[in-house]
């Protein structure tokens, strides 16, 4: 089968590999039907993810059918359709079972697939603890509706869920990129009083101005200002900093209110500094973390409800066989490209 391989720092290939088997009773061997680029493979690319392991298949957003199951599994069966979870998690150790599966103690706990192990970029893929990682996808659901729950989307659930937002909130999310819109998809389902989203490139302010015109959008040179002047305290009252861009960890906390909530759902290709004595007296909760994606029967739930459309976010959508293009439009943001399908 064709698979999306990473080799070394800088360089992916597209290999042929065996087709993946069980090699637990737990586990699931799925026929992957629909994948995604993640900003995330980027990183492995760019050798900024110490953990990813040369030769893994690459890729975490996917779903697909069931095609075999381990002799315990039970949720699922040959023939469901459905997604794919980022995090593999046991379920039963301390973590898991308090919500927080990206600290599942198992040796391939966390985030695995397509990391340090195997991964959708794929024909198939193995999925270990497949009564965890796999969610039924409901009938009324498609493929590209159901595309994102297991990761971008998961996300932005669990930056939401732990951001404690209420109705008289005004709330600031910095990044208009795939995961920015899917936190703003789940902050939108609070229902704050107010909503800004910094954007630094225009074309993505637009594409959040057309399809969310209650959101107030603003590039980052006019943040202050904006911020300014749509906030009652002095800032914003929780906000989610999601672009990981070099300045944007400093412009999270300093347009927070003080007492605010500043969630950090970004990943950084470099150290951030922490500088305490700026922030002294504005007594700041910052939340941080991977993605627990525990809720994807809820989100599932949503879409099939039709309260989440993630499907806007799929601009292109390219072959498997031609998945080295669809990585050069998507880092090089060709096109107005948000996230592309790989089928």
């Amino acid at each position: 089968m064709l698979a999306y391989t990473y080799i070394e720092k800088g360089r992916f290939e597209l290999l042929e590999k065996a087709k993946p088997e069980l090699l637990d009773d737990r586990d699931a061997i799925v026929k992957v039907t629909l994948s995604s680029i993640c900003s995330s493979d980027l990183h492995i690319k760019h050798g900024s993810v110490p953990r990813a392991v040369p030769g893994v298949t690459v890729g975490h957003e996917m779903v697909g059918v069931v095609e075999s199951v381990g002799g315990s599994v039970s949720k699922v069966k040959p023939g469901d359709r459905v997604t794919v979870n980022v995090e593999t998690f046991c379920g039963a150790c301390f973590f898991c079972k308090r919500g927080f599966v990206n600290n599942c103690t198992d040796p391939n706990g966390g985030w695995a697939l397509g990391c340090r192990i195997d991964g959708g970029q794929a024909e198939y893929v193995r999925v270990p603890y497949a009564d965890q990682g796999l969610n039924k996808i409901p009938e009324t659901v498609t493929d590209e509706q159901a595309l994102f729950v297991g990761d971008v989307l998961a996300t932005g659930f669990w930056a939401t869920r732990i951001s404690e937002i209420k109705t008289e909130d005004t709330v600031l999310i910095l990044g208009g990129g795939p995961t920015g819109i899917c936190t703003l998809l789940c902050v939108m389902l609070k229902q704050p009083k107010r909503i800004i989203l910094c954007e630094k490139d225009q074309t993505r302010r637009a594409f959040v101005n057309e399809h969310y015109p209650q959101v107030l959008t603003v590039a980052p040179e006019g943040l202050q200002k904006c911020v300014e002047e749509n906030t009652d305290y002095g800032g914003a009252d929780v906000v989610l900093e999601v672009a990981g861009a070099e300045k944007t960890f400093r412009m999270a906390w300093e347009n927070a209110r003080p007492n605010a909530i500043v969630t950090v759902v970004a990943m950084y290709e470099v150290s951030q500094v922490l500088p305490l004595p700026e922030m002294y007296g504005k007594n700041l909760t910052f939340k941080t973390g991977g993605v627990d994606g525990c809720d994807c029967d809820e989100t599932l739930a949503l879409i099939a409800d039709g309260k989440i459309d993630t499907t806007p976010l799929i601009t292109h959508t390219y072959p498997l066989a031609e998945i080295e293009a669809a990585y050069e439009r998507f880092e090089s943001r060709q096109g107005g490209v948000m996230k592309i399908a790989i089928k």
